[in-house]
């Protein structure tokens, strides 16, 4: 009971940046909504059905690959060229996975509840900040990644989604950091932006303002983040496929052979 005390405290003290959390996640899902009936209408056309939008083996992907990403979210460490408060976790890969498997809205959905299950079971130090945007860089590496390989399931168009995937958790990271993320945080603590600026010049004497935080600091780490999650996918993906599209309708010889 005081745990979930604590937890409506810190809603209603941080209101707004709850709020923009709720903005931020319907945003997403009415995104991948769009796309997801957009690409069944076109599976229909093509093989004459396509799959419900929460079938039985999506929402089994989505139980699973959410519980491992939340324990792969308690596994983090420093990047040696961004400052330490910045944690380096494995958490996207399983919802990476589960979105090439079954959609964008499977990766939504992991990213989401990986990141409720954080909350509900650790608590939130950071008024909600850290969890919107650990959502947002996780939603903007999934999201394109998935859905460009929804549309074609080849190789080579998962390679590029993988690349415009890190490409976009990159940029949006930096521009996370500069225009919430940091602002955010040194409200909260009541320090300057300058005092995080500090900590980046600390490693790198390169970093002066917050541009130069970003560019040398978040965006590297973000980028990181992104090739690195993209290679693992790529070593594990193609032994799970078979596991995790065991349950759906293959509707011909030829599109079986396309699936990467």
């Amino acid at each position: 009971m005081n745990e979930t005390k604590t937890l409506l405290d810190m809603v209603k003290d941080n209101w707004g940046t709850f709020a923009a959390l709720v903005l931020l996640i319907a945003a997403a899902i009415a995104i991948t909504v769009v796309v997801e009936k957009m690409a069944s209408k076109k599976e229909k056309e093509l093989t004459g059905h396509s799959e419900a939008l929460f079938s039985i083996r999506r929402i089994a992907i989505i139980g699973v690959f959410s519980a491992i990403s939340f324990v792969l979210m308690l596994i983090e460490f420093p990047l040696p060229f961004a400052p330490s408060f910045y944690k380096f976790d494995f958490s996207d890969i399983p919802a990476l996975i589960g979105g090439f498997a079954a959609g964008p809205m499977v990766g939504v959905m992991i990213e989401f509840i990986k990141v409720a299950l954080n909350i509900l079971i650790q608590g939130t130090t950071s008024g909600f900040v850290g969890e919107i945007a650990n959502f947002v860089v996780g939603a903007a590496f999934i999201l394109p990644a998935t859905i460009i390989y929804r549309f074609k399931k080849t190789r080579n168009v998962a390679l590029i989604s993988c690349l415009a995937g890190t490409l976009c958790i990159t940029v949006v990271g930096a521009l996370l950091n500069a225009f919430f993320l940091l602002p955010a945080y040194a409200i909260m603590f009541g320090s300057g932006i300058d005092a995080f600026v500090g900590m980046g010049a600390a490693i790198n004497p390169a970093i002066t303002n917050v541009t130069t935080f970003c560019l040398f600091a978040v965006a590297p780490f973000n980028f990181v983040k992104g090739a690195v999650d993209s290679a693992i996918t790529f070593l594990v993906y193609k032994q799970l496929s078979p596991i995790l599209k065991a349950d759906q309708m293959v509707p011909s010889r030829k599109a079986a052979k396309v699936e990467a």
